[in-house]
């Protein structure tokens, strides 16, 4: 059973939910937890590490509204260096990075939900920083023991927006399957997608992008879970821009290496709107009715360019802000560090409504509405 997300009803805000989203059972977030890797920089400390002279790339690192990121560098060469590893060895980190985080996120899921590893009846992982199979929700079942029954699914490839694809599906999932657990894990080892070649263009994404892992539990049907409940979701594929975020074969370094067109935050920018209207419409919302906003660290420009299109305050974006600050750009995890802040925050009432952004290569922007 899926979720309609084209549905557009004209009814009282979210008040006959049946209704809005034409399902009768509603998916809840019952549950959220974070990792990271072992290790953090500052930008200045990275700078220093890799030994970046050139004047331009360091204005990057240090323009960038990014303090500390966790990484996990490649090791030392006997010259003290740190040189690009070969495509092997960064898959081997990959693998590694990303079933720890993603298993320590997932432990501390399951504690604020309440839970333990035999309520999980879903699991869908999400990842775009290497490639596994089986995939990384198998590897992460036979780690910690979970009941090789649990049904899983895994997204990998779509990028930063694929959080909230994920949620999406796992939504569908739990509206089928009232009653049971099921958790989007998003698990991203960005240092195992990076190259060390001295450009601008990798410079960019290295100046970047952080490892970590998030994890949201959800469920339907359950009247003791008071997590928000998702109401709708809208999509949006800047098809003239498809090539402006992607992830492919440098013949050069013999590698796989990321390219982001500078112009990249004013494309996203400037069809943030369309989405947010296609998502509000037929709910009786407006944009001024959304009290709360967590968007997908993107980047600076990216989430200024945001805020100035869809007329947002920097109150409104500080948990997002606040995770660019400290970890940098986590990938398709970033929207669910900020729904942690959110929630350690107290803030939220009874009938507040909050829209989730995520933005990512394709050019891509995914949103959901949801209502505490």
């Amino acid at each position: 059973m899926g979720v309609d997300v084209s549905m557009t009803v004209d009814v009282a805000p979210a008040e006959d939910l049946s209704v809005l989203t034409g399902l009768t059972e509603i998916t809840r977030f019952a549950g959220v937890g974070t990792a990271v890797s072992d290790t953090s920089y500052s930008q200045s400390e990275l700078l220093e590490i890799l030994d970046i002279e050139d004047p331009k790339i360091r204005s990057v690192f240090l323009n960038s509204a990014i303090d500390r990121r966790f990484l996990t560098l490649p090791p030392e060469s006997p010259g003290g260096a740190r040189l690009s590893e070969p495509q092997g060895d960064l898959l081997d980190k990959h693998k590694k990075l990303a079933v720890d985080m993603g298993c320590r996120a997932l432990e501390e899921c399951l504690k604020s939900a309440g839970a333990t590893l035999s309520d999980l009846r879903h699991l869908c992982c999400v990842t775009s920083t290497g490639f596994l199979t089986p995939g990384l929700s198998a590897l992460i079942i036979r780690e910690m023991g979970i009941d090789p029954h649990c049904s899983r699914s895994d997204i990998v490839g779509m990028g930063c927006n694929a959080g909230l694809n994920a949620l999406n599906v796992v939504s569908g999932w739990s509206a089928a399957h009232p009653g049971e657990l099921g958790v989007v894990l998003c698990s991203e080892a960005c240092s195992a997608a990076y190259a060390l070649d001295g450009t601008m263009r990798t410079a960019v994404v290295n100046s970047l992008f952080g490892d970590g892992s998030a994890a949201l539990a959800v469920i339907s049907g359950d009247g003791r879970v008071e997590g928000p409940r998702v109401l709708k979701f809208a999509s949006y594929i800047i098809t003239d821009a498809v090539d402006a975020m992607r992830y492919d074969w440098d013949r050069d370094q013999d590698r796989f290496s990321f390219f982001l067109d500078p112009q990249i935050p004013y494309v996203v920018g400037a069809h943030a709107e369309i989405v947010a209207d296609r998502l509000l419409a037929g709910t009786g919302l407006r944009r001024s009715d959304i009290s709360h906003w967590l968007v997908h660290s993107g980047g600076k420009k990216v989430v200024d360019a945001v805020v100035i299109n869809l007329g947002l305050s920097r109150h409104d974006v500080r948990h997002t802000t606040g995770v660019l600050r400290d970890y940098g750009n986590l990938s398709s995890g970033s929207f669910l560090f900020s729904y942690e802040r959110l929630a350690e925050e107290g803030v939220t009432r009874p009938g507040d409504y909050g829209v989730l952004m995520t933005m990512g290569p394709g050019s891509t922007i995914e949103m959901a509405l949801i209502q505490w």
